[in-house]
């Protein structure tokens, strides 16, 4: 590390998430393909693709073309003013689309505005004012994203939000519904889903926002027929389901979204990460034309300064048709096996693996005390981050760059890298899971 970084760093830098006399990783000065370089030369393999966000793999240079095009081209322009990228780009996401009667786009820098924004719509257009979430998910850290998390990040904004109603979500490997059995486990959540709705009142809700497949706190995939479950329930009751993607969106299932993967249309659809490849701020929400038409006649009460930034449109923009141009809206698909394979065979070495779980190139590990009971390695929330920053710095360690929290390890590269590059991670890992031995 550079004295200087790590000074300035120190001394002028508030850092997320951290204790900051605790920070402690390596200045990184540029980056290629499926690697990270830091200011003394070294390089490390990125395993989950910055935060599950760079799904084109680092300076790919179709998308780094056109943000210099665009720079010489216009910077900004209010978005209230029509322009042509920003068109072009959500005429392109509505081809891409779940919905066959496309859909209407508006566009924020993050997945946490794209969600306070879903949430505004869906009051605005039914007129109601509860939000149901579940429990064990992440929305966002902002007072009203923070408000929709179910799990400990949300702490320091409370009270937050109103309206907000909670529930339980599958969970097969610890489920909250005492069972081990996949089709009872769908059942008895989706009857405590309808409980909820009737204790809440149907008429009272305006939306339901789920991660398709849970994301930084433990890639859940839920057993099949949960989401379609949310889908019958949420139609019968007039309440618009919201698919937060902003980790499954753009190719990380193994399809263009995991609505489309899973077979289940939602109403709604807030992206952001993968959308632009992370190289610049973007997200947005997606709504189906059936109800996006409401704002033909209505005010939409929602803008940001910075909605459909020029560079923002043109990074994603490339970003998309990169994508679609090379296949990798399906490559995750390709790399799952191997995914799979790789970290069963690291289980098998390592008692303090519990788990292996995930669905294209997104997949995480669990680590418990004991393999019988499942018992995790450190409490879920407000647990001890110590034993995964043990973990992420003997990662670093050889040559591997990889985020977790508490338990639970994030495996999600590039849908670029090799096959090669996996196995060089799967060695890293295997050597450096013995800090939790």
């Amino acid at each position: 590390m550079s004295p200087t970084a790590t000074s300035r760093t120190h001394k002028h830098v508030l850092t997320p998430w951290s204790k900051q006399s605790a920070v402690n990783t390596p200045t990184i000065t540029h980056a290629q393909g499926s690697y990270l370089y830091d200011d003394a030369g070294k390089r490390y393999l990125d395993l989950s693709a910055g935060l599950v966000a760079v799904n084109l793999g680092h300076g790919h240079p179709a998308v780094v073309e056109a943000i210099k095009r665009q720079a010489e081209r216009l910077l900004y322009i209010a978005p209230s003013m029509m322009n042509d990228v920003r068109s072009e780009f959500a005429e392109l996401l509505s081809d891409v689309s779940p919905w066959d009667e496309g859909c209407r786009v508006f566009f924020t820098t993050n997945g946490g505005e794209g969600n306070e924004d879903a949430v505004k719509m869906a009051r605005m257009i039914t007129s109601r004012q509860k939000i149901m979430v579940a429990y064990r998910s992440f929305h966002g850290s902002a007072p009203g994203a923070g408000s929709l998390t179910g799990e400990d990040r949300r702490w320091a904004n409370e009270p937050g939000m109103p309206g907000v109603v909670r529930f339980f979500a599958p969970y097969p490997y610890n489920s909250p519904f005492f069972t081990d059995d996949p089709a009872e486990e769908v059942r008895r959540a989706l009857q405590h889903i309808e409980d909820v709705i009737t204790f809440e009142g149907g008429k009272n809700i305006a939306a339901l926002v789920v991660e398709p497949v849970v994301g930084s706190n433990g890639v859940i995939v839920y057993p099949e027929g949960y989401l379609k479950g949310l889908r019958d329930i949420t139609a019968r009751h007039g309440i618009v389901l919201v698919f937060d993607e902003v980790m499954t969106g753009f190719g990380r299932t193994g399809d263009t979204f995991a609505a489309q993967r899973f077979g289940v249309t939602p109403d709604m659809i807030v992206f952001a990460k993968g959308v632009a490849s992370a190289y610049v701020p973007l997200g947005g929400v997606m709504v189906r034309e059936s109800l996006a038409k409401h704002f033909d006649d209505n005010a939409l009460m929602c803008g940001h300064t910075y909605s459909g930034h020029p560079l923002g449109m043109a990074a994603g923009l490339a970003t998309v048709t990169t994508m679609r141009q090379e296949g990798l809206f399906q490559r995750a698909r390709e790399l799952e096996p191997a995914i799979r394979e790789g970290l069963e065979a690291v289980k098998q070495n390592h008692p303090v693996v519990g788990d292996v779980r995930g669905v294209g190139a997104f997949f995480a590990l669990e680590f418990v005390k004991d393999r019988a009971t499942r018992e995790p390695l450190v409490p879920w929330y407000g647990g001890d981050n110590a034993p995964i920053g043990k973990l992420t710095g003997a990662l670093r360690e050889h040559g591997v760059y990889a985020f977790g929290r508490y338990n639970v390890l994030l495996v999600t590269p590039p849908l670029t890298i090799s096959r090669e590059d996996l196995e060089f991670g799967f060695e890293a890992l295997d050597k450096a899971l013995k800090v939790l031995a």
